[in-house]
């Protein structure tokens, strides 16, 4: 997997060389729809994917309202990544776009319908925390060429890093550096819930059979001491054992049955990163979008 369409909606920037991948454009070669309770409204939203021309890219249809992937709609919010344009918002889009990323779809039209008459503001479903049911559902409808509205193909473009870049919020930051594919390492550490600790995950290969096993399938995690905080700040009103892992500091995972994965919580935060990056053009999502930024020459 390259981070091409990730990159599409970069402006043009001194640290970014394009080069083709030798590919086509793909869409999906079908409609997908899907419907689910959301993360942090607690109400059921019901996403339909439909294949899209070459050279449109990946949008979210709220409302008629188009917001296409860039970082000038990107709106701060805590503990998910929001596009927000016109006064319309689509919130919790990186698990979503992560696995359309990483499943290589390059193009299609995102439409997000509200079932409790939102006006304004809608959200993707959560399902079980990860990405997992958005890539068997893209593997089940399959992929095609796509083509422009005369019937051409387009190549598929990727970015090549010019130069080291780094950015940091607080305790964390991000690194990228010059290398000829692109590979991911994440490291996290939570030294207040043992059962976490500090954990690092590498990735040596990005293609979709590595995603789909290794990190599609990691979910959403949190701390079990925080839940009471969030659900006053009005988050998480959704969320239960069935759509994140839970720890607690001081009786560990509570979630049967076990961890897909030792180090599932880093995973996650990977399958966080692609999502984020492929949202923007290209710690937590407020750092990954800091990241783009600087890639793009926005201060």
């Amino acid at each position: 997997m390259s981070l091409s369409s990730a990159l599409n909606a970069f402006k043009s920037s001194a640290l970014i060389s394009w080069k083709s991948l030798g590919k086509l454009q793909q869409t999906i070669a079908g409609c997908i729809e899907r419907s689910g309770i959301t993360l942090h409204s607690g109400r059921v939203a019901r996403v339909k994917i439909w294949p899209e021309c070459a050279g449109v890219g990946r949008y979210f249809d709220f409302r008629s309202n188009f917001i296409h992937p860039s970082v000038d709609y990107v709106q701060e919010s805590p503990l998910c990544t929001t596009l927000c344009k016109d006064g319309y918002k689509v919130r919790t889009v990186e698990h979503l776009l992560s696995a359309l990323e990483a499943m290589g779809v390059d193009n299609c039209r995102i439409e997000v319908e509200g079932l409790n008459g939102e006006e304004s503001s809608v959200e993707v479903p959560i399902f079980d925390g990860s990405a997992k049911e958005w890539v068997e559902a893209i593997e089940q409808v399959g992929l095609k060429v796509a083509t422009d509205q005369g019937g051409n193909s387009c190549e598929k473009m990727i970015p090549f890093l010019i130069e080291p870049v780094h950015v940091h919020r607080n305790d964390s930051f991000i690194a990228a550096f010059p290398y000829p594919k692109v590979q991911i390492i994440y490291g996290i550490d939570f030294p207040q819930v043992p059962a976490i600790g500090c954990q690092w995950f590498s990735s040596a290969s990005l293609d979709d059979s590595f995603y789909t096993s290794e990190i599609g399938p990691s979910r959403t995690f949190c701390i079990y001491e925080e839940v009471e905080k969030l659900r006053n700040l009005g988050l998480i009103k959704g969320g239960s054992t069935d759509s994140a892992i839970v720890c607690s500091a001081s009786k560990g995972w509570l979630n049967p049955p076990l961890l897909r994965f030792p180090d599932e919580p880093c995973r996650h935060k990977v399958l966080d990163l692609i999502g984020d990056l492929s949202f923007y053009g290209m710690g937590g999502h407020a750092l990954h979008a800091d990241f783009v930024r600087c890639l793009s020459g926005i201060s």
